[in-house]
């Protein structure tokens, strides 16, 4: 699948359905939101703070020590949505940001949470091996800091989309912008310098998360989308609890070819705005880079029109 570079003819709007760039923004900020509240709970009542890492923080970040996180499965997936201070998490959600709304752009929507869950998983599992395997780190286990935030995860997105599009231009007014390489570039060198360091397995897992998104864009290029069976997961989910949802759908054939009110053949004004909104839904869910020749042809047209007028 080769990547054309194109002027989108909308923007992906905060309130839009199906925009999970905006709910995964949502979900890490109301979770620190939540937990920060917990914490001034206890610092107005007077309790000391480490009690709250210890009795409510540290149950849902990932420990390095075998015992803990054995006990603890769950932080694996917890671990990833959670921030220890505000710059933890105004990292995370402006690099989040940054590359998701391109990824978005460029891939769909659909593609944005699988590689944000895959990325988080995959960090932790290296952390925890890596903490595990290697003695110079092994050595200060108990003292580790846990695993937590989104940098693995979002490393994951970084790397993804710029293996789809690596000459992609940011701020195209600066002398025609900088590729998005470069960008991704010292993100990874940042990682890659703190490797030999006690942040070591960090690194790693962050590192290992930007491997996975490589691997994975590359696998989707091929027609291997390795995140398609979580989207059916949430769908099949979303018809189980909520049966007459599928009950009021209607096929694609049905509504639009074989149940109809009109003749055969008759003209219709805005058939050309109608296939250009099918064109646009279709890059909202799947990405600019899976038109075919004729829809990329037509999307061209249409944008030369409106600049006629």
């Amino acid at each position: 699948m080769a990547f054309d570079s194109y002027k989108s003819t909308r923007r992906i709007l905060l309130g839009q359905d199906n925009n999970n760039l905006v709910l995964l923004f949502a979900v890490n900020t109301l979770l620190f939101l939540i937990f920060a509240s917990i914490k001034v709970f206890y610092f107005l009542t007077d309790t000391p703070i480490e009690f709250f890492y210890r009795q409510v923080f540290n149950w849902f970040v990932l420990s390095p020590v075998p015992d803990t996180f054995f006990s603890r499965p769950w932080t694996f997936i917890t671990a990833m949505f959670m921030h220890s201070s505000v710059w933890h998490l105004i990292s995370t959600v402006l690099w989040l940001w940054a590359f998701g709304y391109i990824l978005q752009d460029l891939a769909g929507n659909s593609r944005l949470i699988p590689l944000y869950l895959y990325g988080g998983f995959i960090g932790g599992l290296v952390f925890v091996v890596c903490n595990n395997l290697f003695p110079v780190l092994e050595r200060n286990i108990a003292t580790t800091a846990p695993f937590m935030g989104g940098g693995a995860a979002v490393m994951t997105i970084a790397v993804a989309t710029t293996t789809l599009a690596p000459d992609y231009r940011l701020f195209p007014l600066i002398n025609g912008g900088i590729p998005l390489w470069v960008l991704t570039l010292i993100f990874v060198a940042i990682d890659f310098a703190t490797l030999a360091s006690d942040n070591g397995g960090i690194a790693a897992a962050h590192l290992a998360g930007g491997a996975f998104g490589f691997i994975f864009i590359k696998q989707l290029q091929k027609g291997n989308d390795w995140g398609n069976w979580m989207l059916q997961f949430v769908n099949w989910l979303d018809d189980l609890f909520s049966p007459e949802k599928k009950q009021a759908q209607k096929s694609y054939a049905e509504k639009h070819f074989y149940r109809t009110n009109r003749k055969p053949y008759e003209k219709i004004a805005n058939v050309t705005q109608q296939k250009l909104d099918a064109i646009l839904d279709k890059i909202n869910q799947h990405g600019y880079a899976f038109l075919s020749d004729e829809e990329k042809a037509f999307l061209k047209r249409a944008s030369d029109d409106d600049e006629a007028l």
